[in-house]
C-alpha cells in the first residue's frame, strides 16, 4: 500500500494505521450489508425493474420535448372566434392533437376583437360590431378556455397599423393616414382597398400603444405578438407630418422622390424601431414576463416592403420569440430562408420558430407539403412551427378531415413544453 504523507517520519506507523482505516471500513460495510440485505436486495430489484420499464419507452416519454406548436386564429375566412362553445371546440382539438400555443387575432379590420376602452375613446365603438362577438369578451374566453387545456395564448395584433379604408377609424381620424408622394392613399391587399396610420405621428403611436398595453395589463396573456403590418409600405411615410420631419433632421431637405431611395428607406425603418422600443418597455413595465413574439417574412421582404427590420429589433434585444413566415411551395426556396445568415444568428439568441401555410381558402396545401417543411424545420433543429391558418387545418382543404387530423397526430404524437429563452 503506498505511503500516505501525513506530519511524521513513521511511515511504518502511517501505513499501519491506514490498514487500520481500510480493514474497519471493510468490516463496517459487511456488517451494514449483512443486516440490511434483505432490503438492499428488494430496493436493487425496484431499480431494475424502473430501469428496464425506461429503456422500453419511447425518448419522448423519457425527457420532455421542447418545441413550440402553433397555430393562428383569425377572423378572416374563419368563424372560430364567433362562439364561445366553437371557440372551446377548436382549443381542445388542438389539445388533443398537442398543439402547445394559439396566436388569436385582437385587431383586425380596423376594430378591436375585445372590449376596448381606448378603442371606444377614438373609433365610437370598443367591441368589433360582427354579431358573433356582441356581449361577449372573446379574449377572455380564450385565455381561460387555453390555460385550462395547458395552452399559451399569445394574441396577435394582426393588422398593425393598417386599416380598411373605408374604416369607422379612416373616418374617424382623416389625418392619421398616410400617403404616396403623389398623394395617393389606398394599398390594395388582394381586392380590398387598405389604408396605413402614420406610424410616425405621437398620436398614432400613443393610440396603438395604449391598445396593447390595455391588453397586457387587463389579460392573463403569456405574450403579445406582431408581424410585418407593425411597419409600413414602402411607398407610403409622405404625408404632411412625416415630411416635416424629416426636413426638420436634414437641414431642410425633403424626403426623396423614390420611395425606395436607401437612406430614406432606413430613416423610416429606424423611426419604427425607435417606436417598437418603447413598446416593448411599456409592455415590460405592466408585466415583464409577457413574451415579445414577432412573426415577419423573411427579412429583405419585410425590411424592403414593409420597413420592418426586424434583423435589427432581434439583435437590441426586442424579440424574445421569432415565428419567421415562410409560405412557399418549392422546398428549395423553403429550406434556403431557413438558412440565412440572419435567421442562424437571431437561433443564437432566442428560440425561432417557422410559420408553415396549411392552406388559404382559394389556395390548398396538401398534408404531404406540409409534413415535408415540419421535417425540414426538425432536421435543422429550429424551435418550433406554427401554422397560418385554424380553418385550413382540415376544416377548409381538399383532404378529408380525418386524414388530415390522422396525420397531424402522427407529427405530433406526444405534448411538447412551449419553448422559453434559456430553456
Amino acid at each position: 500500500m503506498q505511503s500516505w504523507q501525513y506530519h511524521t517520519d513513521d511511515n511504518c506507523y502511517e501505513n499501519r494505521m491506514m490498514d487500520k482505516f481500510v480493514n474497519f471500513g471493510r468490516y463496517t460495510r459487511l456488517s451494514i450489508y449483512n443486516r440490511y440485505k434483505s432490503w438492499f436486495l428488494a430496493t436493487l430489484l425496484v431499480l431494475s425493474l424502473v430501469a428496464t420499464s425506461l429503456s422500453g419507452m419511447p425518448l419522448s416519454a423519457q425527457t420532455p420535448i421542447r418545441e413550440l406548436r402553433g397555430v393562428w386564429l383569425t377572423n378572416i375566412d374563419s368563424n372560430v372566434l364567433f362562439e364561445k362553445k366553437r371557440l372551446n371546440n377548436a382549443l381542445q382539438k388542438l389539445k388533443d392533437l398537442n398543439f402547445n400555443v394559439v396566436y388569436p387575432t385582437v385587431w383586425n379590420w380596423g376594430w378591436t376583437l375585445y372590449p376596448s376602452q381606448v378603442a371606444e375613446g377614438v373609433i365610437g365603438k370598443k367591441l368589433d360590431p360582427e354579431p358573433g362577438l356582441q356581449g361577449r369578451d372573446m379574449l377572455k374566453e380564450a385565455v381561460e378556455l387555453g390555460h385550462a387545456k395547458n395552452l399559451k395564448v399569445i394574441p396577435w395584433f394582426e393588422f398593425g397599423f393598417m386599416a380598411p379604408a373605408d374604416s369607422e377609424l379612416a373616418k374617424r381620424r382623416p389625418q392619421w393616414i398616410t400617403n404616396r408622394s403623389d398623394g395617393t392613399k389606398i394599398w390594395k391587399e388582394g381586392t380590398h382597398d387598405r389604408v396605413w396610420l402614420s406610424p410616425f405621428r405621437p398620436d398614432v403611436q400613443e393610440f396603438i400603444q395604449a391598445l396593447i398595453v390595455e391588453i397586457v395589463g387587463k389579460y392573463d396573456i403569456d405574450g403579445i405578438q406582431f408581424d410585418d403590418h407593425f411597419g409600413l409600405p414602402g411607398e407610403l411615410g409622405y404625408d404632411a407630418y412625416t415630411v416635416e420631419l424629416y426636413k426638420k433632421e436634414h437641414n431642410g431637405k425633403a424626403p426623396p422622390k423614390d420611395a425606395k431611395n436607401p437612406e430614406w428607406v432606413r430613416w423610416r425603418a429606424n423611426k419604427i424601431t425607435e417606436y417598437l422600443k418603447r413598446v416593448f418597455f411599456a409592455v415590460k413595465a405592466v408585466k415583464k414576463d409577457c413574451i415579445i413574439s414577432v412573426a415577419p417574412n423573411p427579412q429583405r421582404f419585410s425590411y424592403d416592403y414593409f420597413l420592418a427590420d426586424w434583423e435589427r429589433w432581434e439583435r437590441m434585444g426586442l424579440v424574445e420569440d421569432l415565428v419567421l413566415q415562410i409560405y412557399r411551395d418549392d422546398l428549395k426556396v423553403f429550406n434556403d430562408e431557413l438558412n440565412r445568415p440572419e435567421v442562424k444568428a437571431a437561433r443564437k439568441h432566442i428560440p425561432v420558430s417557422i410559420g408553415i401555410l396549411s392552406g388559404l381558402k382559394a389556395r390548398f396545401v396538401p398534408m404531404q407539403q406540409i409534413k415535408t417543411q415540419v421535417k425540414s424545420v426538425r432536421d435543422r433543429k429550429f424551435a418550433g412551427m406554427s401554422f397560418f391558418f385554424y380553418e385550413t387545418l382540415w376544416n377548409v382543404t381538399k383532404e378529408p378531415a380525418t386524414k388530415r387530423q390522422r396525420e397531424l397526430k402522427n407529427l405530433f404524437p406526444t405534448p411538447a413544453i412551449y419553448p422559453r429563452i434559456g430553456t
